[in-house]
């Protein structure tokens, strides 16, 4: 799997964890499970770099022919209920004439890119779109399934600038520009998704409705800094509201496939989650704020036992992910590919506890 870290895929990363000791297995008889994931680890790592030059392009186009743009960006932060988000409006035409430099422009692309979300979802949804058109007989062309990717990445890259601007701890010096590029982000990933008719349209809508709930819950615990059950499970809402949708927007909502993958994918994101948590607290030395670590610590006033319990949490996650897998029919060509994939999930997280625990 393609990751900002790649040191956790080593053979000697992969050796301390059960999973990845699983997974040297599949490599070494080359099973169907690896030889599949292997071809979209490599579509990957050959598209990903293709996908970013495109968005970079459209995005440059919508940026250069906008001649309202305070009105662009004010509608979006209307839309998202967040002035955060929002620019000075003596700041506004300054910053649009600097993303006006395609340079300058491709770096703050390349930067929200460069992420564990995009880069470990890139290939996940692709094979879900393969699997899909053939099952469903649906006959999409490569343009057309480029779109549908396309579309829902850039959604999600859009979690990017606006995390790394609420949080005001990364990128400093680029949030202004991050704030313009915000809306524009969001009319792209809605004009594609839009050629898929008024089904997908929708469920994206609902879906990006309730990723904000749940991003609008994490900013208000970050505040408070006293979490229960039923907020981080709220604040969850994003992983679910995520993946879940891109799932079922991969077989373009046509059930009961749709659900399937909806089901498998929001699990397996909220059981990322639990990982990038232990992760983010090992890289910065301290327990994320909010997140199932800190919520467990609060209860038992143990680190160890509160990661403990967060990677029990994960397992959960994953054993319906799981689940939702069992469903899926047996000529679902891509079905070995998922079931490597959760393996993948389970070796990161088990990685990172096994680091956050070192401390």
């Amino acid at each position: 799997m393609s990751s900002k870290d790649e040191s956790i895929f080593s053979k000697e990363s992969l050796m301390s964890t059960t999973a990845g000791r699983d997974i040297l297995k599949h490599a070494m008889i080359k099973s169907k499970q690896y030889r599949q994931f292997q071809y979209y680890k490599e579509y990957a790592d050959t598209n990903l770099p293709i996908f970013i030059d495109r968005f970079t392009q459209e995005l440059y186009n919508c940026i250069i022919s906008d001649e309202e743009p305070e009105v662009t960006l004010k509608r979006f932060v209307n839309e998202v209920k967040s002035t955060d988000l929002m620019l000075d409006y003596t700041t506004i035409n300054n910053v649009k004439k600097r993303l006006e430099d395609k340079s300058i422009l491709n770096d703050r692309v390349r930067r929200i890119t460069d992420s564990n979300f995009v880069k470990m979802t890139y290939p996940v949804f692709r094979a879900l779109v393969d699997g899909t058109n053939v099952y469903l007989s649906l006959n999409l062309d490569e343009r057309m399934k480029d779109a549908l990717v396309d579309a829902h990445i850039i959604a999600i890259d859009l979690s990017e600038p606006m995390d790394r601007i609420i949080d005001g701890d990364e990128d400093i010096e680029y949030l202004d520009d991050y704030k313009l590029m915000n809306p524009y982000i969001l009319n792209i990933a809605r004009n594609k998704i839009a050629q898929f008719g008024e089904g997908v349209s929708s469920s994206f809508e609902e879906g990006f409705e309730d990723a904000m709930k749940g991003q609008y819950m994490d900013h208000r615990l970050k505040i408070a800094k006293q979490i229960d059950y039923e907020s981080m499970n709220l604040c969850y809402k994003k992983y679910r509201a995520i993946m879940g949708t891109s799932g079922r927007n991969m077989a373009l909502t046509a059930n009961p496939l749709a659900e399937i993958l909806y089901y498998g994918m929001a699990k397996a994101g909220e059981c990322v989650g639990c990982g990038n948590e232990m992760e983010d607290s090992f890289k910065y030395r301290m327990i994320k704020i909010p997140s199932w670590p800190l919520y467990y610590k609060q209860l038992v006033n143990d680190n160890k036992k509160a990661f403990s319990l967060t990677l029990q949490r994960a397992e959960l996650y994953l054993e319906e992910a799981k689940q939702a897998l069992s469903m899926l029919p047996d000529d679902f060509i891509t079905k070995p590919f998922i079931e490597f994939l959760f393996l993948i999930v389970k070796h990161y997280n088990q990685y990172w506890y096994n680091q956050v625990v070192k401390l």
